[in-house]
């Protein structure tokens, strides 16, 4: 690893990069610019559940690799250390971790962390560790409270539980931004052109992406060029052209034409604007696309976007 000037480091899975973790970053830049040194997010890619617990891990994250990347280089932090997680990483103990990595590689100067923080071997590093550590290696140890740590906890399952339940207004007050769907435009039976709403089928690509609850939503849409349309996003089972059971996420782009195929599309959620809906007929399936078009060009210019 390359020389880190006076690294100020934090670590973590940092899954959303919500408000509570943006007020975790920020503190790290605030100490690192008062010591005249830069901030390290010391990260692991896979998550250490997918890789501790392979066939079991139930995990559904907030971000993509690539979304949580993104987000927490817009946070202005320094350096980002994605560091690959394995299960030989894994039964490093607390100490080795410390030395052969913050000491050895990176010579930290400050530690900001968590008053809970457990890491290494069997999770026997805590904060008390770091204290202890720090005069033998002369780093300083920040604790970041239980009120902020508790904000980060909760926010997360508030996060989770608000994607689940449809909520996505509240997800997105979560995150201090819209939630984010990426994914590349795929054939489908193109149903959508037939009907008069010619859809691009997304393709997600990552199986343990948290998708919101099945319905139609409200959505930005950014172009592989970086254009912005708005659009209408739906996500479900296709109740009435389709008995599959198979979970779809389908755009219906406004005021749009052009071949998407291949290409990759960003979904910024904005609003749930209904449940999915069996209908007995297309035509009736063909009234709701109009109406739900009509509810968010209406919703558009009542909030001037």
């Amino acid at each position: 690893m390359s020389k880190i000037p006076h690294p100020v480091l934090t670590i973590g899975t940092f899954d959303g990069v919500h408000l509570g973790h943006q007020k975790i970053i920020k503190q790290l830049n605030e100490v690192a610019a008062k010591n005249g040194g830069e901030s390290v997010l010391f990260t692991f890619y896979p998550h250490p559940r997918m890789v501790l617990f392979p066939d079991a891990h139930g995990l559904k994250l907030i971000q993509t690799q690539e979304e949580k990347l993104d987000k927490l280089e817009r946070m202005g932090l320094k350096n980002i250390i994605v560091h690959p997680f394995t299960k030989e990483f894994s039964r490093l103990t607390a100490i080795e971790f410390v030395r052969d990595f913050l000491i050895n590689q990176l010579n930290i100067k400050t530690i900001v962390i968590g008053y809970d923080h457990q890491f290494g071997k069997n999770r026997e590093g805590s904060i008390e560790l770091l204290k202890d550590l720090a005069p033998v290696y002369d780093f300083e140890v920040i604790e970041i409270g239980a009120k902020d740590i508790d904000e980060v906890n909760v926010s997360s399952t508030k996060i989770r539980k608000a994607l689940k339940e449809g909520d996505i207004e509240l997800a997105n007050t979560y995150l201090g931004e819209e939630f984010q769907i990426n994914g590349k435009v795929v054939r489908g039976e193109q149903l959508g052109t037939k009907l008069g709403f010619p859809t691009a089928n997304i393709d997600v690509e990552n199986e343990i992406k948290s998708i919101p609850k099945n319905g139609v939503y409200a959505t930005r849409v950014i172009l592989e060029n970086g254009n912005s349309h708005f659009g209408l996003v739906n996500i479900g089972e296709r109740p009435t052209v389709d008995d599959s059971g198979k979970t779809t996420i389908e755009v219906y782009i406004l005021d749009f034409e052009g071949d998407l195929y291949g290409s990759k599309l960003q979904l910024k959620m904005l609003k749930r604007l209904r449940d999915e809906k069996k209908f007995n007929t297309i035509e009736e399936l063909k009234t709701e696309m109009k109406n739900d078009e009509k509810c968010l060009r209406n919703w558009i210019n009542d909030f001037n976007w």
